[in-house]
């Protein structure tokens, strides 16, 4: 009995120690897919100003999903759409939502928008947009960031969102 404990608990240390690394292994690749704006010419924080660039490409992917700036910092975001493809078949823009928006209940909502590129008439759930774009194009746009808080960033295009979303966080 003493002997079956004892290896139980084993298990159990060994269990956790894995659990506990897979974690690591999970926040190290998320920090790799998280930018903190920098300025163009020296590479250091701006207090000023947030520069980011974002990709997305045929594969339905930003190259980016997590994004950092400051609050009351202006945001000057690019987004390039690094495919081959036309909008009409792989679109992607970059649409920021207001604190407390669903990414997917807002794709879902504008899912039948195609004449206006998936964004809607009403523009309450919008902070931020770019225009649509087919492949090889870019769209750059500038705005204040929001108040400290957590945001949603999506690709609006009809079933882009399940792969192509992320979190803008205003610190």
């Amino acid at each position: 009995m003493k002997k079956t404990s004892i290896l139980l608990s084993t298990a159990m240390m060994m269990l956790v120690a894995a659990c506990g690394n897979n974690s690591n292994q999970q926040q190290n690749d998320n920090a790799t897919e998280s930018t903190t704006a920098t300025t163009q010419e020296t590479g250091e924080p701006s207090s000023k100003e947030a520069i980011i660039t974002l990709n997305a490409g045929d594969d339905m992917k930003f190259d980016q999903t997590l994004l950092n700036v400051k609050e009351g910092q202006t945001i000057k975001l690019t987004l390039n759409h690094i495919g081959k493809m036309a909008k009409d078949v792989m679109g992607h823009n970059f649409v920021l939502l207001v604190a407390g928006v669903s990414a997917t209940d807002f794709a879902m909502k504008v899912i039948g928008d195609k004449a206006t590129d998936y964004i809607p008439a009403d523009t309450k759930d919008i902070i931020a947009h770019t225009k649509l774009l087919s492949g090889g194009e870019s769209d750059t746009i500038e705005f204040p960031a929001p108040a400290k808080g957590t945001y949603e960033f999506l690709c609006s295009f009809p079933g882009h969102v399940g792969l192509m979303k992320g979190t803008l966080i205003v610190e």
